[in-house]
């Protein structure tokens, strides 16, 4: 689809109106969450709404795609719940306005989409920071309601069931883990950025840690040979035909290495790619681009001819560190697995 087709995206403007944020801390009467519904699927929509209140959120409103159309009112709530499993030119525009519209207001949004939307939907959601799922089930959706709730400042959630409490118990452990693997890449950095409410398992590094003088100093070695690369991204996809994948499951490592890869070989890589590459589920994979942006090793770059794709690819201290990583392993890499 070419930028002609999107016009919309460059033409419009994406403010809903004067949708303020809402006020989280001095109004008592306020204190459950409120949630948008949005999909095209009547069946889903009830199920949504379902699972919203399972959570403790009270659903505001449900509505079909077709009501993000340029003109229509902003979609109330604080957490704006959306299903876009595909996606034409004027679904895009709709996603863009609505990403904009919850960058100003301070809404948080969830995406629901497809492996073969994904490049579209990542493309133009590019404001507010959304959690974006692929093809999830009803438990991961719940969990990304769970992770909404913990990113809302000042706010309490009702008492939870038993159940609730676990789904929730559970995303903090997986979070955690994605933290302490940050933590491994990024090691004894000066501080941390805390992106998740006041929940220390949301805790990231943030890339204050300066280089060693002599590292600024000496010039980057280049990076390795693409070919080599490859080679051990092959020997470790090799793995997979003789143990359980998830033994070995590393995907900051797997992309890093996608990434360095091409950028050897001056080629764009997807987001799509990029998760494919990760050998863990899309939705996994995107939650650790995100997290991999956020703590400086990864960086977005818009397609200058369609302007509903972007690509993923290192931040210069992503690409300094990995040069340097290969020229301390010298010929040994060439063993590494």
């Amino acid at each position: 689809m070419t930028e002609a087709m999107l016009g919309p995206i460059t033409s419009a403007d994406f403010s809903y109106g004067g949708a303020a944020a809402p006020d989280y801390t001095s109004d008592p009467a306020a204190l459950r969450l409120t949630v948008s519904v949005i999909a095209d699927r009547a069946w889903l929509r009830e199920e949504l709404r379902e699972d919203a209140g399972g959570v403790g959120l009270r659903v505001v409103e449900t509505r079909g795609l077709e009501a993000l159309g340029e003109g229509e009112p902003a979609p109330r709530g604080d957490i704006l719940l959306v299903d876009c499993p595909a996606v034409t030119a004027a679904d895009l525009a709709g996603l863009a306005r609505l990403d904009l519209h919850a960058a100003r207001t301070g809404a948080l949004l969830v995406v629901a989409t497809s492996v073969d939307a994904l490049d579209g939907v990542f493309g133009v959601l590019d404001q507010s920071e959304p959690q974006i799922l692929v093809a999830p089930s009803r438990a991961e959706r719940v969990i990304a309601l769970g992770h909404a709730l913990a990113r809302v400042p000042g706010r309490k959630v009702r008492e939870l069931s038993e159940e609730d409490r676990m789904v929730l118990i559970r995303l903090t452990n997986q979070v955690s883990q994605i933290a302490e693997r940050m933590d491994k890449l990024n090691p004894g950095a000066a501080g941390t950025t805390q992106l998740h409410g006041e929940n220390p398992a949301f805790k990231f590094d943030t890339p204050r840690k300066a280089l060693p003088a002599a590292a600024v100093i000496e010039a980057r070695p280049e990076l390795p040979d693409p070919r080599l690369v490859r080679r051990i991204i092959r020997q470790r996809q090799q793995r997979a035909r003789f143990f359980d994948s998830e033994l070995f499951a590393d995907p900051a490592w797997d992309m890093l290495l996608d990434l360095t890869a091409a950028a050897g070989e001056k080629a764009q890589i997807s987001v799509t790619s990029l998760c494919i590459a990760s050998g863990v589920p899309p939705t996994t994979a995107l939650r650790w681009i995100g997290q991999m942006t956020q703590g400086g090793w990864l960086r977005r770059i818009e397609d200058k001819h369609d302007r509903r794709r972007a690509f993923v690819t290192l931040t210069d201290r992503a690409a300094e560190a990995m040069s340097r990583y290969f020229a301390d392993l010298g010929l040994a890499a060439e063993q590494t697995i």
